[in-house]
């Protein structure tokens, strides 16, 4: 029942805007939007191995949809941008939530409000946000995502071409069950109270 409201209440928040601690996925305002320094034409896609504390987790990615957005989460993870970083926001039933820089350790900001210093614009299209599926976390501004995502632990229909979907899950369900299963805090219910670090985004496969 619980869990019941708390979908409603996401499903409110979309027309009234996402702030960095509403009940679905949003990253609080970066820097302004300004030109990504990613390439016009992104390559074929290879598949990236999420390393963490909890274990791993295997993602395809889906640039026939969103290939800006696959192509900015390649870059990061080959400059090491995720390492130290860690899940940050994890609501059982819904959803995984890292990549803020400001998750790392000794980092001065709040985790959910941080980024790479630049924003990309929304490719929403028709994947739905099912169990499994990788999306980009932003704040209010469709075009505000940088670096933070979310992995659905479960069906999240009213995110549906509201979010930017670029993946999926292929391997590793274990791993997203056993950190959806953090005990969690704060007025959200969100905030883990054991720490789940991302140690490596491993790229594997082609288009290195």
């Amino acid at each position: 029942m619980r869990f019941t409201a708390l979908l409603a209440l996401c499903a409110a928040l979309l027309g009234a805007g996402c702030s960095e601690r509403s009940a679905v996925p949003a990253a609080a305002p970066a820097a302004p939007a300004s030109a990504s320094p990613m390439k016009e034409t992104p390559s074929e896609a290879p598949r990236a191995i999420i390393r963490t504390s909890a274990g791993d987790m295997t993602v395809e990615f889906w640039p026939d949809v969103a290939p800006r957005t696959v192509e900015n989460f390649l870059k990061l993870s080959r400059e090491g941008f995720y390492e130290g970083t860690c899940f940050h926001r994890i609501i059982k039933g819904f959803m995984i939530q890292g990549g803020c820089p400001n998750s790392k350790r000794g980092a001065r900001g709040q985790p959910g409000t941080g980024g790479p210093g630049y924003q990309i614009k929304a490719e929403f299209n028709n994947r739905s946000h099912v169990r499994g599926v990788l999306s980009m976390a932003r704040s209010s501004d469709p075009d505000s995502a940088g670096s933070q995502f979310f992995i659905c632990h479960g069906p999240a229909p009213f995110l549906n071409n509201k979010y930017t979907a670029f993946g999926k899950l292929i391997d590793g369900a274990d791993v997203l069950d056993k950190i959806a299963a953090v005990p969690c805090v704060g007025p959200e219910e969100s905030t883990p109270t054991e720490r789940v670090d991302i140690l490596k985004v491993e790229i594997v496969g082609g288009g290195r």
